[in-house]
């Protein structure tokens, strides 16, 4: 899942440290969100997308990964 997580704390000079402890992460998990490493739970995203203001399209984008079907005989 993409995000725009640096973008927006860069626009309200955040650091990693500051928006984790302003929800309650540690800033290992801001940092794994960032570069894609780990996909936050659903509460999790909400809270980050409150707590920028904004909706949480404007700061997560959901791809769509091909998926594969196997036929069974």
């Amino acid at each position: 899942m993409k995000n725009k997580i640096k973008v927006f704390r860069a626009m309200h000079d955040l650091t990693q440290e500051d928006l984790a402890a302003a929800i309650g992460v540690t800033r290992q998990t801001i940092l794994a969100i960032e570069k894609g490493k780990y996909v936050p739970s659903l509460d999790l995203a909400f809270k980050i997308s409150r707590y920028f203001q904004v909706n949480i399209e404007e700061v997560f984008q959901y791809e769509e990964h091909e998926v594969r079907t196997i036929d069974i005989d």
